[in-house]
């Protein structure tokens, strides 16, 4: 599933926990032992995790299914932008909105602001104003788009949620399971994976390890939708060859003479 392997996640400090005075005991299923007050995680069972997280990714979006990306803490707010992006999916980088999944509506409402203001700021509109009003305009604008530019064009509820550090994002986790929203999600041994269908025990600070799970994620992602684009192409190819009955007996005279 993916080109990943157990070196590149040892390579990359996926190991490393946190201290072990703020362990959360639940993750000990996880937890390979300690090392000078650290917890070490069992990299056997992180790639076996990832591989079956991945595995669900893919065959979410293989059934055309949306991936939110959510990552905000600082380790992870510049990364997951680009990684979504790349592979077609959305993203909450900067902070999580209460009511975001639970309150769509409302928010459907700010999205739809967004893009007027999108497009009075590239139509001419915001030349006709004031300055004030120009100004107080493209703050609006900023502020939206910091917010909500990453799932301004998702349409709808995502069918699942990819998340950096369940501990930080757990407002996230929480709306997602009121609304029966699989969460896959780097889970450090100081938190709680309850509330996590696809539990990733790995270090969620640092940047390296950060950067493999979103490269591992981005690859199959991409793998899926061109798998997905193939068999469309296919069954598309299939349906015109085939004759319908109508075609059959305009072809038969012509045959015949």
């Amino acid at each position: 599933m993916s080109s990943i392997t157990m070196r590149d996640m040892l390579q990359a400090g996926v190991h490393f926990g946190h201290q072990t005075r703020y362990w959360n005991p639940k993750m000990k299923p996880f937890i390979f032992g300690a090392r000078n007050g650290v917890h070490i995680i069992n990299l056997e069972k992180t790639v076996q995790c990832y591989d079956e997280a991945l595995n669900f990714l893919s065959s979410t979006v293989a059934h055309k299914g949306k991936i939110l990306f959510v990552g905000t803490k600082r380790a992870a707010c510049d990364k997951v932008g680009p990684a979504a992006t790349a592979c077609g999916q959305f993203y909450v980088d900067h902070r999580w909105l209460g009511g975001m999944l639970t309150n769509w509506k409302t928010v459907r409402q700010s999205i739809k602001r967004l893009k007027e203001l999108e497009v009075q700021s590239t139509d001419g509109t915001f030349d006709k104003l004031t300055k004030k009003e120009a100004l107080l305009r493209t703050r609006e604008l900023e502020k939206l788009n910091r917010s909500l530019g990453g799932i301004k064009d998702m349409g709808g509820l995502p069918d699942a949620l990819f998340v950096i550090d369940a501990e930080v994002e757990h407002i996230a986790i929480k709306e997602a399971n009121n609304l029966g929203i699989p969460v896959v999600a780097v889970v450090d041994t100081n938190s709680d994976p309850d509330g996590v269908n696809y539990v990733i025990p790995g270090n969620d600070d640092a940047i390296r390890a950060v950067d493999l799970y979103l490269k591992g994620v981005v690859e199959t992602i991409n793998a899926a939708r061109a798998e997905m684009t193939r068999a469309e192409v296919e069954a598309a190819a299939n349906a015109a060859a085939v004759e319908t009955p109508a075609e059959a007996e305009a072809a038969a005279p012509a045959e015949q003479a």
